[in-house]
């Protein structure tokens, strides 16, 4: 459908909020807050958790004092003015959703004229305030955070999150640190630090974690790239995270932070947007969100989307334009209740990818065409069920959650050999994932930190494939893997003096793996594989140093590991059935930051780290074009990365990071001794990108937004030795944009790849002509979207 039959329903959908939605202060919400007695600053982290608010501290210090706690059935306004009884401060709602606690004495502002010329709005603000990390497990503060973590605001002016699609591209871009391969939406893999094992999907697991919440995303596929509108912030920690997320973050972990369900009021926001591709098809895109309160203490939260984005590739064999088109279309749901001391939600995310043929080129043909014998579509099916519970006792917070994840990956590519006739190679990847963390955490004394858990882990992946005749493909050997995994972890921190902080932890984890070989040609008499148990400890141990105005210096020792399995290897016959071992990644990091992006004047961060790992397990292209899995050796990895955020006034914010990598295959099996080059797949040695946004009132209705920004990416291979090492990368790219807002309305105009460019972004797009190593995905052309975005 296109939106321009989606805007009768656009237009009736919001006109109908607009008569549904009556004004509704946060403070007017009638809730059960449960807030242990103790500093100021740990309540109202606690307090601000259940009512849904931001607080900020007009001065830190008042966080030191102490309040007798609270609990019981308040409106917003009396608990916080129950919980402040006594501190000597006092709470000044700034707009709905946002408090600041000031002291008491402090003189109440007073009405003034307004003046000629309208004042710029106030400075853009990350997440939270104070900024919490809570992909921590403990609500800990980023001033005293001991590791490297970015915290990407998509609320904000820089996040433009309220009003432009948004997904996994949109966090790799403002993050030079984390890359992704580029083989298109719902096929790639994500990477941080330049811990990655290869450029192709398979069955080995993720170097990085993925969470929406709570709820584990994946364990052995690629990136969902769920659509992030209504989500608030992306919090990426840098691995390897063992301790407190287990297997399956050596490269470290992304956790999506969704918009809670309000029992508030009613709200609703919708976005709509049309695109036009330079030498290529339009697009448009669909999202709106509507929040239900279900009385007063509990409220339903639903979010829809759906995006076109127009393709860009023809095929001149098959006579047919821009065969490169995909649709991503899906929603979110939750449900949160409090029940006495109880807090409960359930929830649910639905999202189908659907790309009628891949986005690569080859060298030598005209520009943005491919010839292919026949077309070359990918499916991406994913399904998630999460609930949890949680509650106060009494200075500790439980928390428990448990998910089920069902994903359906299907790829199509042409092998038909030269002068040979066409030949389809199909390949369906069905993955089932039930998770569950119970966890108990607190604060003992102001600054002991803790937290303790268990969790569990059951993952089951099937891998079918088929190779033949486009009509009917014959089947081929395929592999099922099914790993089961249960785990104790803790990590506590220990003040020494004032200012220095131990932190240190380990993880239990007893894993559990079977593999077995089904479909065709599987092995006489090795059906079933014996299953292999193995206990793993993951140790973890930092030290922060905090000497004052918001400096904190940082150094982290800690392991990660991933999972073995079995691979197929089509190209002997019968086939064989192989064991990949697990890999272990042990890596040291350094790092200060200053001051908290986005709310202080100046940010500054840096960090260098080190990194040992052994037995690196890999996805490879076999002979034949055909996937299968394998230990290519041990590597090193070594790097740092720097982030600046400098707000030289209230209106602009200027942002810049770089960072610079350098991992080799030291050690390599012997399939790979030979290789001249032994860089890691897919890892560049530099990269950087710089923003700025500027907001400014134009009158006292419209405000205006402006954001430019620039990235290069640079070089790096597909893979090791011939025929993978093949370069990509090496480009600059820049995007801008414009918004202009009438309170909750707002008009904007973006173009991406202002320049046109048409580098190569990726090497790869089809297994099967891998050996003429002519492959190269371009940058999608210059593309223009205006749209149209509102809150009610």
């Amino acid at each position: 459908m296109r939106t321009a039959d989606h805007l009768p329903y656009l237009v009736g959908a919001s006109l109908a909020a607009i008569v549904a939605s009556p004004p509704a202060l946060a403070a007017e919400a009638v809730l059960n807050f449960t807030v242990a007695p103790g500093r100021l600053d740990q309540a109202i982290v606690a307090f601000a958790s259940q009512a849904g608010l931001s607080v900020v501290f007009a001065d830190p210090a008042l966080g030191a004092r102490r309040t007798a706690g609270l609990r019981g059935r308040y409106t917003v306004r009396a608990g916080l003015a129950r919980l402040l009884q006594g501190t000597g401060t006092r709470f000044v709602f700034i707009n709905p959703r946002t408090v600041r606690i000031e002291r008491e004495a402090a003189a109440a502002p007073v009405a003034r004229a307004a003046p000629a010329a309208p004042p710029a709005p106030a400075p853009p603000t990350v997440g939270d305030v104070p900024i919490i990390v809570t992909a921590s497990k403990q609500g800990t503060p980023l001033e005293r955070y001991p590791g490297a973590v970015e915290v990407v605001d998509l609320g904000g002016p820089a996040g433009r999150g309220l009003h432009r699609p948004a997904d996994s591209a949109t966090i790799v871009a403002r993050l030079p640190e984390l890359t992704s391969t580029e083989l298109g939406s719902g096929r790639n893999k994500l990477f941080i630090r330049g811990v990655a094992d290869s450029s192709f999907d398979g069955s080995s697991q993720s170097t990085v974690g993925q969470y929406l919440g709570d709820a584990r995303l994946t364990y052995s596929a690629p990136d969902p790239d769920l659509n992030l509108y209504d989500i608030t912030r992306v919090e990426v920690l840098a691995g390897p995270q063992g301790t407190l997320y287990g297997t399956g973050s050596l490269g470290g972990i992304v956790r999506l932070v969704p918009a809670q369900p309000d029992p508030s009021g009613i709200a609703a926001s919708i976005q709509a947007g049309l695109s036009t591709t330079r030498h290529g098809a339009q697009g448009n895109d669909l999202a709106a969100m509507f929040n239900l309160p279900l009385g007063s203490s509990a409220a339903l939260r639903a979010v829809g989307w759906r995006t076109v984005a127009g393709g860009y590739i023809d095929n001149p064999l098959l006579a047919r334009p821009d065969v490169n088109r995909t649709v991503t279309e899906g929603g979110r749901i939750a449900l949160r209740k409090t029940a006495g001391p109880w807090t409960i939600g359930i929830g649910a995310v639905v999202q189908n990818i659907n790309s009628a043929d891949g986005q690569y080129t080859l060298r030598g043909d005209p520009a943005l065409t491919r010839s292919s014998a026949l077309l070359q579509p990918f499916d991406n099916d994913y399904r998630l069920g999460w609930a949890q519970m949680s509650r106060a006792l009494g200075g500790a917070a439980l928390v428990s959650t448990t998910a089920i994840a069902l994903h359906d990956v299907t790829s199509v590519f042409d092998a038909t050999m030269p002068g040979g006739p066409p030949r389809k190679y199909c390949e369906e990847a069905r993955i089932t994932l039930v998770t569950h963390e119970t966890r108990l955490s607190g604060r003992r004394h102001g600054r002991h930190d803790w937290v303790a858990g268990i969790s569990l882990v059951l993952n089951n992946e099937a891998e079918r494939r088929a190779l033949g005749d486009p009509a009917a493909p014959a089947p081929l050997a395929g592999v099922r893997n099914t790993a089961a995994e249960a785990a104790l972890f803790g990590e506590y921190t220990v003040p020494l003096g004032s200012r220095i902080a131990v932190t240190s932890g380990a993880r239990l984890t007893l894993a559990r793996a079977t593999g077995e070989s089904i479909g065709a040609f599987a092995v006489p008499g090795a059906e079933f594989e014996r299953a292999h148990t193995i206990v793993r400890i993951n140790p973890s141990l930092a030290l922060s140093w905090t000497p004052g105005g918001r400096l904190v210096v940082f150094a982290r020792a800690q392991q990660g590991v991933r999972a073995g399995g079995l691979a197929v290897r089509q190209d002997t016959m019968p086939p064989t059935v192989e064991r990949f071992s697990s890999d272990t990644l042990r890596m040291v990091e350094a790092g200060f930051r200053l001051a908290r992006p986005g709310i202080d004047t100046l940010a500054l961060s840096a960090t260098a780290f080190g990194a040992r790992w052994s037995k690196i397990q890999a996805d490879l292209i076999d002979a034949n074009g055909l996937p299968t899995t394998a230990n290519i050796g041990s590597g090193r990895l070594m790097g740092a990365d720097a982030r600046l955020t400098w707000r030289p006034t209230p209106a602009l914010q200027i942002e810049a990071g770089a960072f610079l990598d350098r991992s080799t295959l030291d050690r390599p099996a012997p399939a790979y001794a030979s290789a001249q080059d032994r860089d890691l797949p897919n890892v560049a040695e530099a990269g950087g990108r710089a923003a700025a946004a500027y907001r400014t009132a134009l009158s006292p209705t419209v405000d205006l937004q402006v954001d430019v920004s620039g990235r290069y990416v640079g070089r790096s291979r597909l893979g090791i030795g011939a025929p993978l090492d093949v370069t990509q990368g090496g480009y600059v790219t820049g995007d801008a944009g414009v918004r202009l807002a009438w309170g909750k309305l707002g008009l904007s105009l973006d173009v991406t790849n202002l320049g046109d460019r048409r580098a190569n972004r990726f090497s790869f797009g089809n297994p099967f002509g891998l050996a003429a190593r002519d492959q190269q995905t371009p940058l999608r052309p210059r593309t223009i979207r205006a749209g149209i975005d509102a809150r009610f």
